[in-house]
């Protein structure tokens, strides 16, 4: 058992003496009479081994002309538009539906079915009885997929990271031997500087409670984080990543992390919100793709990315479930997740695992992209920096009046004069889409012009 196994059985020993631990209540459905039905299993769900019509729609979309012209013009457009006549198809490279599966049949019939048997729900929160046998199914294969003992559901992925930062600080204060814990009790937590903005929110939060000390490290650097660890005298030790960086596309160093883990037994702790069943053989996410899925401790995933559902997740252990559902703000004050939606992401689990065609199409389309360009990216989200609002802001419209939806990111999202178009690509675009969009690309960001950071490169207007 590890340090960390202690402190959170001791944390749990102590919540119970104060009857303070909170257990979750299923409820089963039982079909009415008037609605006969039959049980589908998890090997019965309908899976497809190549792209099909319907999947296109996961990347085409239509807007009013109207709405076209203020978009190219920069004018706010509520889409209250009057005039529906005439539409504008846009190819979309700049959404988060990694896999295409926001228009799969078999994810919405799910969906339709458990909101035609059950209605929508939920009837409250997780702990009161809003938590039922679809969303322990739910649950337990994704715990399943993250090789992970247990699983806890939140509404959203930074809802999950929000709990387990105010979760984390709750340890300091549960086994401090004061009212205030002293410096040796508190939290050491180590953060990515460019970690998502639910991770820095938590933090923040957590340290309210007077018993974390935040260390940020720059990005990705192991030799700084390193030293941080070295120079820490706390014995209780975190370290949170984003996994795969949701606004740069590269990948947090996961073999340098496992190592500096065993070297300083800190908990490590991931956000897999890009990598969930994108990476890895069988979309495991980015501990599975760089094979140290046993190194992990914690991993926060989302259902509302490549999953192409909503909700959010905490992949851990029986002892670490059990404590963010007793100690979770974000987890325990929210409604639990409507039924029908669990439905769906459980169907998502069960085809993103099987139509493993989806992760070959979507490195193909990486390869694609870097060979036609030249620039040495290694992810579906490529990051290219060029500077001013106003230069981002002329390059989204150049590709608007191409045909493509390319947001550009501004501040705060970034911060000043790193303003980006933020390219994502999908497993239902196809090669020709790319060419085409790698064409009108090259009429307003110079390929030539690279400069490296990280693993992706940042190209200039």
């Amino acid at each position: 058992m590890s340090s960390w196994d202690n402190w959170v059985e001791h944390s749990l020993d102590k919540l119970e003496r104060l009857q303070l631990l909170r257990s979750l209540r299923p409820i089963y459905f039982r079909n009415e009479p008037q609605k006969p039905t039959t049980t589908v299993e998890d090997d019965d769900l309908q899976v497809f081994h190549q792209m099909q019509l319907w999947d296109r729609s996961s990347v085409e979309v239509h807007i009013p002309e109207s709405t076209f012209q203020k978009w190219l013009s920069d004018i706010p457009s509520s889409g209250d538009e009057e005039d529906t006549r005439r539409f504008k198809k846009l190819l979309l490279f700049s959404g988060n539906d990694y896999l295409g599966l926001s228009s799969h049949p078999t994810i919405g019939n799910a969906a339709a079915k458990a909101a035609q048997e059950h209605g929508m729900g939920p009837r409250g929160s997780a702990l009161i009885c809003g938590y039922t046998d679809y969303h322990r199914r739910l649950e337990s294969s994704l715990a399943d997929l993250k090789k992970k003992e247990d699983c806890l559901l939140c509404p959203t992925g930074f809802a999950a990271n929000m709990a387990l930062m105010v979760v984390l600080g709750n340890v300091g204060s549960l086994l401090a031997a004061g009212k205030t814990p002293l410096t040796n009790e508190k939290i050491a937590i180590f953060s990515d500087e460019l970690n998502h903005a639910s991770i820095i929110d938590g933090i923040r939060l957590a340290e309210r409670q007077k018993s974390v000390e935040i260390f940020i490290y720059r990005h990705c650097d192991m030799i700084h984080l390193k030293a941080l660890l070295s120079s820490c005298t706390m014995q209780k030790k975190v370290v949170v990543t984003d996994s795969l960086f949701s606004m740069d596309g590269d990948f947090a160093p996961m073999i340098e992390l496992v190592k500096l883990r065993k070297q300083h037994d800190f908990l490590l702790v991931i956000d897999d919100a890009h990598g969930t069943f994108v990476c890895g053989k069988n979309g495991g996410g980015v501990a599975e793709e760089f094979h140290c899925e046993r190194d992990v401790d914690i991993c926060v995933g989302t259902l509302s990315k490549a999953a192409g559902c909503h909700g959010g997740f905490i992949a851990c252990s029986k002892r670490w479930k059990q404590l963010i559902q007793s100690r979770g703000r974000s987890f325990i004050f929210s409604t639990a997740t409507p039924l029908p939606i669990a439905a769906a992401a459980h169907a998502a689990v069960i085809v993103a695992r099987k139509e493993t065609w989806r992760r070959k199409a979507i490195w193909s389309r990486v390869q694609d992209f870097r060979a036609l360009t030249g620039i040495p990216i290694n992810s579906p989200i490529i990051s290219l920096v060029v500077g001013s609002e106003e230069k981002a802001l002329k390059a989204s419209r150049s590709l608007l009046k191409s045909g493509f939806h390319v947001t550009a990111i501004r501040p705060p999202t970034v911060p000043p004069n790193s303003c980006r178009l933020r390219v994502t690509l999908s497993a239902t675009h196809t090669r020709a889409d790319i060419e085409r969009f790698t064409t009108a690309l090259s009429n307003c960001v110079n390929f030539q012009e690279i400069g490296i950071h990280g693993s992706n490169g940042y190209a200039r207007l």
